[in-house]
Order: structure tokens, then C-alpha cells, then sequence
């Protein structure tokens, strides 16, 4: 049950906070361009990569002190918070800027639509687009925060998985319908609980020490 609930926890965590995102922006002009079966594969091997990194780097910062670690776990998701409800009223704006980005970007690329062509593309741009991301930051804060390590890589991959098959199946209409400044809110939310169940734990944690 732990197990998952800590699975929960990370795709509650990376879901809304990767919506508004340049991943789904990312992924949806590029199914534009290529075949979206390609695409979503190439990123979600990209997405799988970043998260293991993140699982990796979370788990040798959990070998620090478990009180310390949690309490910079939940500063990061607090940092989050603020940036998402900061961003949220430009999320619309940003959002086509970053289309655009990405189209220019794919512009004077020309070859197949499917197959390696399309993989290879998707994957390289995800992956290099995706560092220093929240999605990461907050991987790493979780299995660091002492959440089990496959558990976390289940959900934060899960989530990533499913905005970008979400951007390749309904990208337009998901634009269109969704008001992304919400969704930023939302997620801003869940950053501020997250960041508030990390300090607790840290704050028990170092009274039963």
C-alpha cells in the first residue's frame, strides 16, 4: 500500500505541473511534424532516461541525513508552488510562444515521418529540453525525501508517459479547452501539500531521534 501511494504521490506531483509545460507543447508539435506513435515513443524513452538520472541523484542524496534532506525536498516543491501560481496568469502566452519555439525548430528538418527519423528526433529534443526541469527537481526530491526509488520512477514516468501520449492523441483540443492558468494553480496546489507533508515527516522524524 505504501508502495503505492509513494506511485501516487509522484504522478500527482509531475502530471500537473508537466500539462502546461514545454513537455506537452514539445511532444505536440512534434506530432505534427511526425508520426505520433514514433514520437511518443522517442519521448518516453527520454522521459524514462531523465527519471532514472533523477531516481539515481535522489537516492545518494537520501544517504545524507534523512531530517535535512526532507526539509530541502519540501523547499524545492514549495519553490514550485511559487512558480507555478507566479506563472500562472502567462501560462496561455508562454504557451504559444513555446509552440512556436518548437516549430521553428522543426522547420528545416526534412525525412521521414516515421520510423528512426521521427524517434531519434523526438528523443534528442526531449532530452535535452528536459534538464533542470521541475518534473526532474522534484523526482529527486521525493526518492531523496525517502520515498522508495521504483515506486517514485513508476509514477513520475507514468505521469510524463501520459501528458505526452495526452499531447499526441488531443494536444489541440487539450489547448483549446483547457485553460492552462488553471492547471498551473492546480498544480501549484499539489507542490504546497507535497512540500507540506515533506516538512512534517522531517519535523517527527527529528523529534523520535
Amino acid at each position: 500500500m505504501d508502495w503505492l501511494l509513494s506511485a501516487g504521490m509522484a504522478f500527482a506531483a509531475i502530471a500537473p505541473v508537466e500539462l502546461p509545460d514545454k513537455t506537452f507543447v514539445a511532444t505536440l508539435v512534434l506530432s505534427t511534424r511526425f508520426r505520433p506513435l514514433a514520437v511518443w515513443l522517442g519521448v518516453v524513452s527520454a522521459f524514462a532516461l531523465h527519471c532514472l538520472i533523477a531516481v539515481a541523484a535522489g537516492s545518494v542524496v537520501g544517504l545524507l541525513p534523512t531530517s535535512p534532506v526532507r526539509l530541502v525536498a519540501a523547499g524545492l516543491f514549495l519553490v514550485g508552488a511559487v512558480i507555478m501560481v507566479r506563472g500562472a496568469r502567462q501560462a496561455d502566452a508562454e504557451e504559444r510562444e513555446q509552440h512556436q519555439h518548437y516549430q521553428e525548430k522543426l522547420s528545416e528538418r526534412a525525412g521521414p515521418r516515421g520510423g528512426w527519423a521521427a524517434y531519434s528526433a523526438s528523443f534528442v529534443l526531449l532530452f535535452t529540453a528536459e534538464w533542470g526541469d521541475l518534473s526532474q527537481l522534484f523526482t529527486m526530491g521525493l526518492v531523496a525525501g525517502g520515498e522508495p526509488a521504483t515506486a517514485v520512477f513508476l509514477g513520475a514516468w507514468g505521469a510524463l508517459a501520459a501528458v505526452s501520449g495526452a499531447a499526441v492523441l488531443a494536444g489541440s483540443w487539450i489547448v483549446r479547452k483547457v485553460r492552462l492558468s488553471l492547471v498551473r494553480y492546480i498544480a501549484g496546489a499539489v507542490c504546497l501539500v507535497l512540500a507540506t507533508v515533506l516538512t512534517v515527516s522531517a519535523i517527527m522524524e527529528a523529534s523520535w531521534s
